[in-house]
């Protein structure tokens, strides 16, 4: 349906997700769901992570490291209107904006449930197009018939930035799975870090590797590092 305002419509494209993970989804949902009314407002958050270093005996600060970019967040209304048609398009629309939030029938069904992928289109607006998940839907219906059938809504949505797997290097496959990033306190080894994390403490070579910790034993509070998802084999390879 074409937008009522404006020579574009502006729209959702849904994915499937990745059927085995990564950062591309899977085949489109279905045709795009255009709005009916172009957007008059976007918002859009991009943030980063700094950790900063304090020294309890020192007069200034010391300089922050930098902890990794955060994704970017877009926010959006959408306006929904049937006051000429009187039926039920209302009640659909918002129903499938719903849906964003809900795993996928063939994500269910491959034991992997995750919600759709989608991808906010307005022409040549690059810059607020990139994969995303739906993190939050609030619908307000502002208008009914007398059956009770809504003619008008608004909905706020939140679009977060999907980051896929990175390509990378591990001792066992040739790839690196990051499953989490644990920041350093006080007391941390790679030892009872990769306890907690494989239940094997002789396994710390595989977080070593993985962030290029040459010295295992010098390891600075507050410093983030990558722990690999663990495939039940050695650092070496073996089980």
């Amino acid at each position: 349906m074409a937008a009522r305002t404006g020579k574009v419509a502006a729209g959702l494209q849904l994915y499937q997700p990745p059927p085995a993970g990564g950062s591309q989804p899977g085949g489109p949902l279905g045709s795009p769901v255009a709005f009916m009314f172009n957007p008059n407002e976007l918002s859009l958050r991009k943030s980063a992570s700094w950790i900063p270093h304090v020294v309890r005996s020192a007069e200034d600060v010391g300089v922050a490291e930098f902890g990794g970019s955060g994704p970017r967040e877009l926010t959006l209304t959408v306006f929904v209107d049937a006051t000429d048609t009187h039926d039920k398009s209302v009640q659909q629309r918002v129903d499938k904006l719903l849906t964003c939030c809900v795993p996928t029938k063939a994500s269910i069904a491959a034991k992997a449930p995750s919600p759709p992928w989608v991808k906010f289109m307005w022409g040549q607006f690059q810059t607020v197009s990139f994969y995303s998940y739906v993190s939050q839907v609030d619908a307000t219906y502002k208008l009914f018939d007398p059956d009770g059938t809504p003619l008008r809504a608004t909905c706020a949505l939140t679009l977060t930035e999907i980051s896929g797997s990175k390509p990378g290097q591990n001792p066992t496959s040739g790839t690196l799975s990051a499953q989490r990033v644990h920041r350093l306190v006080a007391g941390d080894t790679l030892e009872m870090l990769a306890y907690h994390e494989y239940g094997d403490p002789t396994r710390w070579r595989v977080i070593a590797e993985a962030n290029d910790i040459d010295d295992p034993v010098r390891l600075r509070p507050g410093r983030q590092l990558l722990l690999p998802s663990g495939d039940g084999r050695g650092p070496e390879g073996r089980p």
